[in-house]
């Protein structure tokens, strides 16, 4: 019997920005705060009709080409990401902290057909031997120009929706951080911008009146789909900033209609240490969301009394991001868990021959859902080795509690072998910022002649303290088993961060 009823051939709506413009075109979708421009969703889909137009006629893009981009945080991404929606084509942010050997590795993997460069880092780019060989080269002043508010026309009223758009078709590749070997294009799809944001409007109760601002860099899928694409799906409002800087955050959460922020531990230990902390209302907030890794208890307590619930979470680059969430009622009561699976996450945890383990036994999370990548841009077996049996292999080691939470141990590739034994930095490091002197910990492996590996620990201080090695040593004596105690301990005024404000751990163990 022949299915009349057209579910056969449906395939979900890719261009959200083109429904809001209908539903809400007057609400603001996207302000960029460095230029103080303000686009409702009429103008960001006129814009994203102009550039879509733009690439396929005047340059002959078609779907499934790739557009370079580096720049700090603008509207022109947004902008971007609509024309993507419209046209099948496919952006690669790239890190503008890299070198220019590093972008050129970045350019032969992703191979370009447009690359946009803002002037900062246009010598950088032209560095790299492959930039001569793009076909298309625009400044971010050249788009800039291209798709100004002020010289919309009526031509730009309507793109044409391509049909052949596949929810498993890419439209982001993100680098990973190539922290071993050469980094990874995670192929990110329409299909998994829908569910990461059906995932996260569940859990996190987003809707069209909210607002946030976002810190994070656009070469991180933090800075796109923790909150950014979801927004954008649900018709919100999203205020763009270059860089963070505390006091900057904490007087524009007041200014600005924000009601959902989004940032690393760092971020909100430096808010909660700024002059202007003291001052901020933040009385429109509901609530702070915080990846990356585990907010300490302590600062968790200095943001409740200030009335600012936080919600942990945990994501990956090649799979939601959004795919654990804590609420923010469970802060204190689950102290270092990430909490549970979002709506439409499966989770396996498992031991080294893929059996599964128990609750509160320790092994690799597993996941499984419609947000997880296809696999790596041109790198079936990087792709392959990814995968178990159909299960994405995080390369985290976690447990789960009795209750259905879950906690991180460490990752995996963190782990090192003293002495016969498997130890976890995250576990020391837990212990060391327990220290009320300490401000940061870190741990990383060293030689050693007698028992092959054992912990090095880098530490920052709070102001005004100081301690010594001895002081450290004698403070994990009873907390610790002697083979996780670190052997070395170095001071540093500061430790290295790396893009997304998380401790850079290659960088310390050098």
């Amino acid at each position: 019997m022949p299915d009349l009823t057209g579910r056969a051939k449906f395939d979900c709506v890719k261009d959200w920005i083109a429904r809001w413009a209908t539903y809400t075109p007057h609400r603001p979708a996207v302000k960029d705060h460095a230029r103080q421009l303000v686009l409702s969703y009429a103008d960001l889909n006129r814009l994203a009709n102009r550039l879509a137009h733009h690439l396929t006629r005047d340059l002959g893009l078609k779907a499934g080409d790739r557009i370079g981009m580096i720049a700090d945080n603008c509207v022109e991404y947004v902008i971007l990401f609509g024309a993507l929606q419209k046209t099948g084509i496919i952006l690669a942010p790239y890190n503008y902290r890299l070198s220019s050997g590093e972008l050129d590795y970045l350019l032969q993997d992703s191979q370009p057909k447009l690359l946009i460069t803002e002037e900062t880092y246009l010598p950088v780019m032209q560095a790299a031997p492959t930039f001569a060989h793009i076909p298309h080269h625009y400044r971010l002043g050249q788009l800039r120009a291209l798709l100004s508010p002020e010289t919309l026309s009526m031509d730009d009223a309507h793109f044409p929706a391509k049909a052949d758009i596949r929810g498993d078709d890419a439209i982001f590749i993100l680098y990973t951080s190539g922290t071993t070997g050469f980094p990874k294009g995670a192929c990110y799809t329409h299909d998994m911008l829908l569910w990461n944001s059906l995932n996260t409007e569940l859990r996190l109760h987003i809707t069209g009146d909210d607002c946030t601002l976002n810190v994070m860099p656009p070469f991180h899928t933090g800075g796109w789909n923790v909150l950014l694409t979801p927004f954008l799906h649900h018709g919100a409002y999203t205020i763009l900033l270059k860089k963070f800087e505390a006091a900057e955050v904490l007087q524009l959460l007041d200014a600005e209609p924000c009601t959902i922020f989004m940032g690393v531990p760092t971020m909100l230990k430096m808010m909660a240490d700024s002059p202007a902390f003291a001052g901020a209302s933040l009385e429109k907030i509901r609530y702070f969301i915080v990846g990356g890794e585990a907010m300490p208890v302590p600062l968790i307590d200095i943001w409740a009394k200030k009335g600012i619930p936080v919600r942990q979470g945990y994501g990956m680059t090649e799979v939601g991001p959004n795919l654990f969430s804590l609420h923010q009622d469970d802060a204190l009561r689950k102290k270092g868990s990430i909490g549970q699976p979002n709506f439409y996450v499966e989770t396996r945890i498992v031991d080294e021959k893929g059996r599964d383990m128990a609750d509160d036994e320790a092994g690799e999370l597993l996941l499984r859902g419609p947000m997880v990548t296809p696999g790596y841009w041109q790198h079936p077996e990087a792709t392959a080795a990814a995968f178990l049996d159909g299960w994405f292999r995080t390369g985290d080691r976690v447990r789960r509690d009795p209750e259905g939470y879950y906690y991180v141990v460490d990752r995996i590739k963190n782990m090192f072998i003293s002495g016969g034994e498997n130890v976890y930095p995250a576990e020391i490091e837990r212990v060391l910022r327990q220290h009320p002197a300490v401000r940061e910990a870190c741990v990383v492996a060293m030689p050693h002649p007698k028992w092959g590996e054992v912990g090095k620990a880098f530490l920052s201080l709070q102001a005004g303290h100081a301690l010594t090695e001895a002081d450290i040593l004698a403070f994990c004596q009873d907390k610790l088993a002697r083979f996780k105690i670190p052997k070395a301990v170095v001071f540093l005024d500061e430790l290295p961060k790396n893009a997304t404000g998380k401790i850079d751990r290659k960088v310390l163990q050098g």
